[in-house]
């Protein structure tokens, strides 16, 4: 049996996070292989998450973007599209919406709270 790296791990299982209020999160829902996971949508906008293999930096931004209870978020694994690699390279984890607007990591809850509040305006 193959052993997983932390990135699948994380988007190919349910993950249920504590929040701050204590209530629980899922995280991930219902990924597929080499397509990311998918998180719960409600019909709003969707956000793309744009991630390598075994990133320890995507595996926290998934925990923010987790908290930040954000909705529509598809998550995408850059390592073997090589267009995808060469525009994002080392900028992983980068959070981007419907519009095209990106928002490059360090990012925490607060900082994605407003961003999406924009993406609404």
């Amino acid at each position: 049996m193959p052993i997983l790296k932390t990135s699948n791990v994380l988007t190919a299982m349910i993950a249920k996070l504590r929040v701050s209020d204590g209530a629980l999160f899922y995280a991930v829902f219902g990924s597929h292989p080499g397509c990311g996971a998918t998180f719960l949508t409600t019909g709003g906008p969707v956000f793309t998450l744009f991630q390598r293999d075994d990133c320890h930096l995507c595996d926290q931004a998934l925990i923010v973007l987790a908290q930040a209870r954000v909705t529509g978020l598809e998550s995408v694994f850059i390592d073997d599209a090589p267009e995808l690699a060469s525009r994002y390279g080392t900028r992983v984890p980068v959070l981007r919406d419907g519009r095209g607007r990106e928002l490059d990591w360090p990012f925490d809850v607060a900082t994605v709270t407003a961003w999406m509040a924009n993406h609404l305006a």
